[in-house]
């Protein structure tokens, strides 16, 4: 059993586990350092002034499986209906459906918000990242060849991209 539930600072502990072992582990963060409690507060912090989601997945023991949220893609008023998203599952939880519950209902969440694109930025070697997306109906929308270096290489930078229906009624100007 998996329950999709909205993250709170009581989640940052799992979170920084989860943010943590990508870093030390994998590609799916261009980071060297782990991050600390006091970036997570900071994290938070952020999340809760933009108005952005922090879901996770839990079991029945309400032990995080995974979280996603989004933020902005770019600080220019004109951006103001394009997020960018991330994904990221623990380790032991991977391939089981743990990523698309929650890639799911960020979709869902950033419709009800009348966000217009979400974007995600996956390193090229993260076959079951870009698999995830593309069975979302994400589209591949573009490459930043050598975007970061990390593990002794060269990464690439993959964007893909979902046009959602909304918002009804898009405007010029400053505030969303």
């Amino acid at each position: 059993m998996m329950d999709i539930v909205d993250c709170d600072r009581t989640h940052a502990p799992a979170i920084l586990a989860i943010f943590n072992e990508a870093i030390a582990n994998s590609t799916a963060l261009y980071e060297y350092t782990p991050r600390t409690l006091e970036v997570m507060k900071a994290w938070f912090d952020d999340k809760e002034k933009g108005g952005y989601p922090v879901i996770g997945a839990v079991d029945a023991a309400g032990t995080l499986l995974g979280f996603a949220t989004y933020g902005p893609f770019r600080v220019r008023p004109a951006y103001k209906y394009t997020v960018e998203h991330s994904v990221y599952v623990e380790r032991s939880h991977r391939g089981k459906g743990v990523g698309a519950r929650l890639l799911t209902t960020i979709i869902e969440r950033a419709r009800e918000q009348e966000y217009h694109t979400l974007v995600g930025g996956v390193d090229a070697e993260n076959a079951a990242s870009i698999a995830l997306h593309q069975r979302f109906g994400f589209e591949y929308c573009g490459t930043v060849r050598q975007a970061g270096f990390k593990f002794n290489r060269w990464l690439d930078l993959l964007f893909y991209q979902l046009l959602l229906e909304t918002p009804a009624h898009p405007s010029d100007g400053e505030a969303r």
